[in-house]
């Protein structure tokens, strides 16, 4: 489900924004994080923003 709703994002991104999106080899990264919303910490947040820079 998440890897349709990037496809579909990023096919309207690059259709709307043409000129900008060209210079990006991709929009999105395969991952994706889910959890509740109650149940996260900001600290669980920005360690997964970190791994994804690969800090």
């Amino acid at each position: 489900m998440v890897k349709e709703l990037k496809g579909i994002t990023s096919f309207h991104l690059r259709r709307e924004f043409a000129p900008i999106m060209k210079k990006m080899p991709s929009t999105w990264t395969r991952s994706y994080f889910a959890s509740t919303a109650g149940a996260v910490s900001a600290e669980t947040i920005q360690h997964y923003i970190n791994a994804q820079k690969g800090i």
